[in-house]
């Protein structure tokens, strides 16, 4: 079989430090390519996360500390790159932070918009502002979303708006940069067993779902994620683009109410 070798190539992910980017960090590195971290919130141990790297053999990552949200932040972080490297090949807008809302009385303008600062603006001014600064638009844009536009999620109501509204912007984009020779795509991820999803829904909720009937393989790990946007920006896919790509093993087609009471039926 064919291996992925992106030797030359540089990659920014933003939010790289830990869940879904880090797997996707490690898994572009290991392929080869000099990968970009940003990171922002709760400690961050760099050594500890620099021999992930040193483990596969790959070059120790640029972290970069910048707050997604925060112009001033993000055009520092663009100097900081051009010292580094003549160009991003692949970006991967991964960071996401949205207020948690338990009714129609917690929602405020003011979080909604900074939820989409935090977890879509990023995508097109990161891919604009590299464009700018480098001269020339990754090869490869890729945005991380959620099952979340398409499911209900008890106080999930601004991450899922956020998320739509990315994938929505990524669809344009694609066509946007067409020209420039980018692929722009989505990977929208059903369940993740990362912290921040334990964070968001309790440490039981994976233990449930497996009483339920699913199967413990079903359930989507970081590296199967990092994976999935290794093979986007790995050349072998550069027909797909303008896509919304779902990657959750199938959990979602039959994760039904009946299917609860089916198996539930049968053990009775």
């Amino acid at each position: 079989m064919v291996g992925v070798d992106l030797s030359g190539k540089t990659a920014l992910i933003t939010g790289g430090t830990k869940g879904i980017g880090l797997a996707s960090a490690l898994a572009l590195a290991e392929a080869g390519a000099r990968v970009f971290l940003t990171y922002k919130w709760g400690s961050v141990d760099l050594s500890k996360l620099a021999g992930k790297f040193a483990a596969l053999g790959a070059p120790t990552p640029g972290f970069h500390q910048a707050d997604a949200a925060e112009e001033r932040d993000t055009e520092r972080l663009m100097e900081e790159l051009s010292g580094s490297t003549q160009g991003i090949d692949i970006f991967v807008s991964n960071v996401s932070f949205a207020l948690r809302t338990q009714s129609l009385e917690d929602y405020k303008k003011r979080s909604l918009f900074k939820t989409l600062e935090y977890s879509t603006w990023p995508l097109i001014d990161y891919t604009r502002r590299i464009k700018a600064r480098f001269g020339r638009y990754p090869r490869y844009v890729v945005g991380i979303s959620s099952d979340g536009p398409d499911h209900f999620y008890k106080g999930y109501d601004f991450v899922a708006a956020a998320k739509a509204l990315l994938e929505f912007f990524s669809r344009y984009l694609s066509v946007h940069l067409l020209a420039e020779g980018s692929r722009v795509n989505v990977l929208r991820f059903g369940t993740v067993d990362t912290e921040s999803f334990r964070a968001i829904f309790g440490q039981e909720f994976f233990s449930f779902i497996r009483k339920q009937g699913a199967a413990g393989g079903m359930i989507l790990q970081p590296q199967d994620c990092g994976k999935a946007v290794l093979a986007l920006c790995s050349g072998w896919l550069d027909a797909v683009n303008g896509q919304i790509i779902s990657v959750d093993y199938g959990l979602p087609f039959q994760d039904n109410s009946m299917m609860r009471y089916l198996n539930q039926m049968e053990k009775e």
